[in-house]
């Protein structure tokens, strides 16, 4: 009883955002049910200890957890929650750039949740493919993925994932040039996050609807935005988000010609993705600094910073950054190549400096 009490303290301190403490309180009970062999509640914890490590950015240890939840899962050969794991796992893949590898595994699950008729689990792998589509750069059937978890979360009146669909639809849209259609997806959310007090949420649709003020030119709202933003992942300890929310800064401030400012930012995010091990992070940093190195007139660092970007992007095969890399160095080279923009099947194209990426 009194460990079932640390494990349901475990998930209180998890619902009110104090990761450490509950992380401590799962170690805890996780011990105690290895000796007892409880292999449903070792199940449990492990898969807890997953999902706290991947929101906190431990990508390594959110995969170690997730692996050993897969293993115990099949031994005891319960397929929803082998399913339920390799989400989990594919999500810490995703988030370190793996999109291919994390995508095999949403395949896998989903398979299992539609022979077991589990729609919740469907839309949540549903969303979870989208995500991993977007970092591959098929930004139209990551909308086409992200509408179809919409649909189904609508049907099951899941507020929360219906929220994180309409913030994956506001990122998509932005990226695919409608802009209008991105700042209402991510308005709504926030209206969804703030009616059941989801501070992650509301966090990551602030965020949003920062870059939806941004690409229009409303710089002073979008930082007004991001601030509402960065105070609620530091209250939480959400290094992940804080990071592209400081390069989403650094960005408005290179707009607005404050370069120095930009930098500043540029380069707080970059520590932050080197400590979350996040490739994509660390390139949207380089493509910032070979701007702001062009525009300051060093030409060779600039080249220097975005060849490092696209050589990074062709390893990852990340084919949208890959476009902003290899248009950047053309116009640096004296004449704009825009004809990955058509192969993306996007709207928007670059113009000229300073680049508002999107």
């Amino acid at each position: 009883m009194e460990i079932d009490n640390s494990f349901h303290h475990a998930e209180k301190l998890r619902e009110k955002y104090f990761y450490q403490q509950s992380l401590r309180e799962f170690k805890k009970a996780l011990q105690v049910y290895r000796k007892r062999c409880d292999w449903s509640r070792i199940f449990l914890c492990v898969l807890s200890l997953g999902d706290i490590y991947r929101i906190v950015g431990n990508f390594d240890h959110a995969a170690k957890s997730y692996s050993e939840a897969i293993k115990l899962a099949k031994k005891h050969k319960d397929t929803i929650k082998v399913a339920d794991a390799q989400v989990g796992l594919g999500l810490s893949l995703r988030a370190k750039g793996k999109w291919k590898e994390a995508i095999t595994l949403f395949h896998k699950s989903k398979k299992i949740y539609s022979k077991k008729s589990d729609r919740e689990g469907i839309a949540f792998v549903n969303w979870a493919e989208a995500g991993a589509l977007r970092i591959k750069g098929d930004i139209i059937n990551a909308m086409r993925t992200f509408k179809k978890s919409y649909h189904t979360f609508r049907s099951l009146k899941q507020n929360s994932g219906i929220g994180y669909c309409l913030c994956g639809l506001g990122g998509t849209s932005r990226i695919a040039g409608r802009l209008k259609d991105s700042l209402n997806y991510y308005a709504n959310a926030n209206k969804l996050f703030s009616h059941s007090n989801d501070t992650i949420g509301i966090a990551y649709s602030y965020c949003g609807i920062g870059n939806a003020y941004r690409m229009v030119k409303d710089y002073q709202r979008a930082l007004i935005n991001f601030s509402k933003a960065m105070k609620l992942y530091k209250k939480i300890g959400d290094k992940v988000s804080s990071a592209y929310t400081l390069w989403s800064v650094g960005t408005t401030y290179k707009m607005i010609g404050k370069y120095e400012k930009a930098c500043d930012y540029f380069n707080k995010a970059m520590l932050l993705f080197k400590r979350t091990k996040d490739p994509r992070g660390l390139l949207y940093c380089k493509l910032g600094f070979g701007e702001l190195n062009f525009i300051k007139g060093r030409k060779t660092d600039a080249k220097k910073q975005l060849n490092a970007a696209l050589h990074e992007s062709m390893k990852n095969s990340f084919a949208l950054e890959k476009c902003y890399a290899t248009t950047l160095l053309s116009f640096i080279n004296g004449k704009i190549d825009n004809r990955c923009y058509n192969k993306l099947r996007l709207k928007l194209r670059f113009r000229g400096l300073p680049f508002n990426i999107p």
